[in-house]
């Protein structure tokens, strides 16, 4: 099948450190259909995720993966 990237680990990553997505949107200036996109593991862009990443302070490993697609 194909390789997806999915999301999920964001949404348990920021639900953990209690960051509310209203905040996300607010301080990074992300869209809430960005992060609805990704709530349906739509692809995003490398910006994006680089703004993701410096706002939670992580690396991409910790709020995305690869997954073969069923």
């Amino acid at each position: 099948g194909a390789i997806l990237i999915v999301f999920y680990k964001f949404f348990d990553y920021i639900r953990r450190k209690h960051i509310k997505q209203k905040d996300i949107i607010r301080d990074t200036g992300i869209s809430s259909a960005t992060l609805a996109n990704m709530k349906s593991n739509k692809g995003i862009s490398t910006e994006t995720l680089s703004k993701l990443c410096a706002y939670l302070k992580c690396n991409p490993q910790d709020i995305m993966e690869f997954q073969e697609e069923k």
